[in-house]
């Protein structure tokens, strides 16, 4: 990939970019197609940016299964990201479509207040959506749609009527990456799987002590995954956020530590990686709805002493 950085801060700089029409200032449905040929190059964009791509790279292979996936792959940019293509110095021709808004446009809109819900915008590339032949149909009939409008003379409706086919689009995107956790559900129990016994190797060495307790972000990293994607698939496998999935596990180890009459609360707690005892009691006590303490004393056995014959009206037991 060229070191050269092109930066995109404006719609109708990129559809320039592109030979594409500018037909609004704050959206558009851009083919690629239309572009002169170009080298790889890295592109900042300050918009939101899907591409469609075009390229036939053959079927996509997860586990012992093949998937239809060779007809498109939908790669979502949030206004910030930087993307590119590394075509190794030679010149390509760009094919696909993408479509392009700025933050602008959605600024007062239900969309707006609820863009954040749309968590692929933070997946990295190898964490695309990959479609099926009838999947991109669709995504294409979206495309049409919106391109339609965009052309039409501009009225009281025109923005609703976009922002709205944008907000149906991203929807069935989401119904799309459902569907693709569901059909790579034997690579995402191995995930699963990697992710449990990386918690279990954090708590038994000194990690917790050296590093505090572990975030999403850092095991989404150990695990090669962007912390939305793999939020989201622990989210869909589990049916828990991944901070909840930590937190049980946190709870589950403290309750063994617990047994342990020798370890104080302060001991497990710093064991765990919290840095002031009171944030794990407060965590605990939400969680189990016992403090530490409270719940030793009700599960941990008691020592019973037998107290010495001394006399007659003296006998008896004494429980410590």
């Amino acid at each position: 990939m060229d070191n050269m950085r092109r930066r995109f801060e404006t719609i109708s700089d990129y559809n320039a970019f592109n030979n594409n029409e500018t037909f609004h200032p704050l959206v558009s449905v851009v083919d690629l197609s239309k572009a002169s040929p170009r080298q790889g190059s890295k592109m900042y964009f300050g918009f939101y940016t899907i591409f469609l791509k075009e390229a036939k790279c053959g079927d996509l292979l997860y586990g012992c299964n093949t998937y239809d996936y060779q007809e498109g792959t939908l790669v979502f940019l949030s206004p910030g990201q930087v993307a590119g293509m590394n075509s190794n110095g030679e010149t390509y021709q760009p094919k696909g479509y993408a479509l392009v808004f700025s933050a602008d446009l959605i600024h007062g809109t239900a969309l707006g207040r609820h863009i954040q819900e749309y968590t692929f915008f933070g997946y990295q590339s190898n964490e695309a959506l990959h479609l099926s032949e009838r999947e991109r149909r669709i995504i294409l009939e979206s495309f049409s749609k919106i391109e339609y409008e965009l052309q039409h003379p501009v009225d009281k409706h025109s923005k609703r009527v976009i922002v709205s086919n944008i907000e149906l689009f991203l929807n069935y995107c989401l119904r799309f990456y459902d569907r693709q956790f569901i059909t790579r559900e034997t690579a995402h129990k191995s995930i699963l799987e990697r992710f449990e016994n990386l918690l279990n190797e954090y708590f038994q060495t000194d990690k917790s002590q050296n590093i505090g307790l572990p975030s999403v972000a850092y095991c989404a990293g150990e695990l090669n995954l962007s912390p939305g994607y793999f939020g989201d698939l622990i989210k869909k496998e589990t049916g828990k956020t991944a901070q909840e999935y930590i937190q049980a596990k946190i709870i589950d180890t403290a309750k063994e530590m617990v047994f342990d009459q020798n370890k104080s609360i302060s001991q497990i707690a710093h064991k765990l990686g919290f840095k002031y005892p009171q944030h794990f009691i407060r965590l605990f006590k939400q969680q189990v709805g016992q403090s530490p303490n409270e719940y030793r004393m009700l599960n941990c056995p008691v020592p019973i002493i037998n107290l010495p014959n001394l006399s007659t009206s003296r006998k008896g037991l004494a429980v410590i």
